[in-house]
């Protein structure tokens, strides 16, 4: 039987809320199947950051190599920590443990209520890959006579062909093992905007096309960014698996959210497929601390993060019991968080979704 050890970073404002519904979960599904399954908490967060000087220990990336995967609440506080700061923790695992891959799976389920009239569990059931670690937000650029009237900024967007190819090709065989599912078409939809920018968007789109000859049984799909927005909106069903550059992929995932009832469902992966380090998953929302503590904020988003990490690790079962206790709970409609239109407390919702699991 393998052993894993994942970590856990509860984070910032509603994270260590929401931390606390995922690792019950985990908990249930590691007692039900009898996982060999082990959870470190680290405290990195803004309040380190003002203890440290810093977002994690100086040996904080060494320390999460040895573990098979990480769970991140959310990480940030303005009012504490600059933003650009705080994103330092997120940001630097990403690309240390090369997690090229910003997978987020976009579902409506049951008796969930959006407020996109088109948005139907029949009509939501898509993935973005979201590429990860290059692209827009490579941080290359610089500054020059700021503050003067001559002032100029310059954010140099890098694309490689070793980057564009493997997260196309990560998009194409997930097309292909959801077509094999029978539920899907099995097509790939390439996000560009090559219109416009005549560099990395027309390059971004040579590389597509190079690797979607080498899937014949996915059909390829191409879709400006703007007009990709509106299709989202206005005809959902007509998309499978999107794949996008990272500043794209950001944007339209979070319209994503919106179709499947809204931020606290969201869940994100940051994935190196290779598994040569460990993978890192959370919640899309952010760390909202405005409302921490105050037991309202939705569980499902990091819950759901919990379901793709089993699922990455390799624990089908344990993952299909974790879906199916979430879609059961919401069908069911007796347990909701205000922002479902409920009264029920973060924690009541999180031990219905454990209580289903272990029935």
């Amino acid at each position: 039987m393998p052993s894993y050890q994942i970590a856990f970073i509860p984070g910032d404002g509603v994270g260590q809320e929401v931390s606390i519904e995922a690792e019950k979960v985990l908990k249930a599904v590691v007692e039900k199947h009898g996982l060999d399954l082990k959870t470190t908490e680290f405290d990195w967060s803004c309040e380190y950051y003002l203890k440290h000087g810093r977002m994690m220990p100086e040996d904080g990336m060494e320390i999460l190599r040895g573990f098979d995967a990480i769970f991140l609440g959310s990480v940030g506080d303005a009012k504490k920590v600059p933003d650009h700061i705080a994103a330092t923790l997120v940001l630097g695992i990403r690309k240390k443990f090369d997690q090229y891959v910003n997978l987020r799976p976009i579902k409506l389920y049951p008796n969930v209520d959006t407020l996109i009239k088109t948005a139907t569990p029949e009509t939501v059931d898509m993935a973005v890959v979201r590429e990860n670690t290059e692209g827009e937000y490579a941080a290359l650029g610089g500054f020059f006579k700021q503050g003067t009237p001559d002032g100029v900024a310059l954010q140099t967007a890098v694309f490689t062909q070793k980057g564009c190819e493997r997260v196309m090709r990560y998009a194409f065989e997930l097309a292909e093992e959801r077509k094999r599912s029978g539920t899907r078409p099995g097509m790939v939809t390439n996000c560009t905007k090559s219109n416009a920018l005549n560099h990395s968007m027309v390059f971004w789109d040579q590389v597509f096309d190079q690797v979607a000859e080498d899937y014949p049984g996915v059909t390829r799909d191409m879709a400006l960014v703007d007009a990709l927005a509106m299709w989202l909106i206005r005809n959902p069903e007509k998309f499978d698996v999107i794949v996008a550059s990272n500043l794209f992929g950001d944007i339209i995932t979070d319209l994503g959210a919106m179709l499947q009832g809204g931020m606290g469902l969201a869940a994100g992966g940051n994935i190196n497929p290779e598994k040569e380090f460990p993978s890192m998953f959370e919640p899309i929302h952010g760390s909202a601390p405005d409302i921490k503590f105050k037991g309202i904020v939705n569980p499902i988003a990091s819950i759901e993060s919990i379901r793709m990490m089993l699922e990455h690790l390799g624990e089908k079962q344990a993952a299909q019991d974790v879906e199916r206790a979430v879609s059961w709970t919401l069908e069911e409609g007796r347990i909701r968080t205000p922002d479902m239109g409920g009264t029920n407390k973060t924690c009541e919702l999180g031990d219905a979704i454990r209580e289903v699991i272990l029935k």
